[in-house]
């Protein structure tokens, strides 16, 4: 399901995204949807995405900074944050080229089949000497939380050091540790 905003830009360019997609349709690619966005799979890795924005339309390859870019029309939108990604932008449905928009999405499905791809870096979250007060208040407490994946001690460290304010950061402890202590993870209700 498309967020409003993404729909609503998506609405803008459709005839655009119709003819992206009938493209795709020549490839072994499985459209889906995620993060409210057109994306398309191979074995279940994602390799592209379709979508439309205020001023233009775009293909974004998952992995495209190891595309060969011989037309010279990959950007990367975020420049010192996006890593692997990279977006070819489309003003009008003229731009688009069918035989170079199939041999691009085609470089990036072999690619994902050599397995030539960016992981993502995972960042090991330090909690803060507050958090870390705070959890060896009660012994118990630092019991639980050892019990937690990685993965939710990262969401709970998060969701207290991310506070600005000390009064915030005291009401989010107070919040979770209930939480801690029945093993709930911090977004468990969220999940299926």
């Amino acid at each position: 399901m498309q967020d409003q905003k993404t729909q609503k830009r998506n609405e803008k360019w459709q005839d655009e995204l119709e003819i992206l997609k009938s493209i795709l349709l020549k490839t072994e690619l499985e459209e889906t949807t995620k993060w409210g966005g057109i994306v398309y799979t191979w074995n279940n890795k994602n390799i592209i995405g379709i979508g439309g924005f205020k001023d233009y339309f775009t293909i974004w390859f998952y992995n495209g900074v190891f595309l060969t870019d011989e037309q010279k029309v990959l950007v990367n939108a975020s420049e010192g944050v996006t890593k692997a990604l990279r977006q070819w932008r489309f003003k009008s449905k003229e731009e688009i080229n069918e035989k170079w928009v199939l041999h691009y999405v085609n470089q990036a499905i072999q690619n994902e089949k050599k397995g030539i791809s960016l992981k993502p870096e995972k960042k090991e979250v330090i909690p803060s000497d507050f958090f870390l007060s705070k959890l060896n208040e009660e012994p118990e407490l630092v019991d639980k939380f050892s019990l937690f994946s990685p993965y939710k001690q990262k969401e709970f460290i998060e969701y207290i050091d991310s506070a600005k304010q000390d009064k915030t950061k005291h009401e989010r402890f107070e919040k979770i540790k209930p939480m801690l202590l029945s093993n709930i993870g911090l977004n468990d209700k969220y999940r299926k």
